[in-house]
């Protein structure tokens, strides 16, 4: 069974299309919001679980909020109560709210963090002991371009850069259990984004093969970034240059400085696959106080 939020309109739409075509069981979640996340209407999710089984799959309509700890376990056990079970999550839902610095509000930030943020850890922890009781699970988290930064996108670009870290956590954790947990970064022309003239170049259908690739049981990879959109299907990375290594003396602002080139050089990087291992090889031109050798 998938569970795919934020699924009554554009990209969410397509994944649980493209899922319920592939023979998938899908809960349609979306509160049906408008896009800065206020109000609600139940007619989208039920129209998109009703294209589903008219096509001839199974679907189940979810209008939980998902921006709440409640919502979110209220529509993960709704899908367990009906099928028994959970493979695929996918946290889509989203809002937006432009503004910037000078203008965004504590309650813009609060909200893109509650939807984006916290909707996809409730779900996740939600769905968590029964993806560990069997073993096996396929979580999609998603990001966004976006949070490389506009200056009217601060508070989006906020939540988009802490589902990174929350997904990166999560798929260190789920390795022991049969969990896989990616990241996608859709590029596409929705209500949310806008739309222009030829649009169908930015079809939300287009951004779908990579986020049910990441759900298969054949995704060969966990805690990875992929943006998808436009036709382009791509891996984006997290990583950090070799550096400059100080020797000798205590390091002053002017050895910085003067190494300034050598630090940003990005000729040869790392790209770390966890936190221990970005540790390990930061920290590889240190010596063992007790043995003089170098740490490995």
């Amino acid at each position: 069974m998938a569970i795919v939020t934020g699924a009554g309109r554009g990209i969410g739409r397509a994944y649980a299309r493209l899922l319920g075509e592939r023979g998938a069981t899908v809960v349609v979640n979306d509160l049906g919001s408008a896009i800065d996340g206020t109000g609600a209407d139940a007619a989208p999710a039920a129209a998109v679980a009703e294209e589903i089984i008219e096509a001839g799959g199974t679907a189940l309509a979810d209008t939980s909020d998902i921006a709440t700890v409640a919502g979110a376990e209220a529509l993960v056990g709704h899908g367990i109560d009906q099928y028994g079970r959970v493979d695929i999550l996918i946290n889509n839902a989203g809002i937006m709210r432009w503004a910037e610095l000078a203008d965004v509000t504590d309650d813009d930030l609060q909200q893109h963090l509650a939807v984006h943020v916290t909707g996809s850890f409730s779900t996740a922890r939600a769905a968590w002991p029964h993806m560990a009781g069997a073993n096996y699970g396929r979580i999609v988290m998603t990001t966004s371009a976006g949070m490389l930064g506009l200056p009217n996108n601060v508070a989006y670009a906020t939540a988009k850069g802490a589902v990174v870290g929350l997904a990166r956590s999560l798929a260190t954790a789920g390795r022991g259990h049969g969990i896989k947990v990616n990241l996608i970064a859709p590029a596409a022309f929705t209500r949310m984004a806008g739309s222009a003239p030829g649009s169908a170049d930015m079809a939300p259908e287009l951004v779908a093969p990579m986020a049910a690739y990441l759900a298969h049981e054949d995704c060969p990879v966990t805690g990875e970034m992929y943006t998808a959109g436009a036709g382009r299907y791509a891996r984006m990375f997290i990583a950090e240059t070799d550096g400059y290594v100080h020797d000798g003396s205590p390091p002053a602002i002017e050895d910085v400085a003067r190494r300034w080139e050598m630090i940003n050089d990005d000729t040869s990087f790392q790209i770390p696959a966890d936190l221990m291992a970005w540790s390990a090889k930061f920290t590889s031109h240190l010596s063992d106080d007790r043995t003089g050798t170098k740490q490995r």
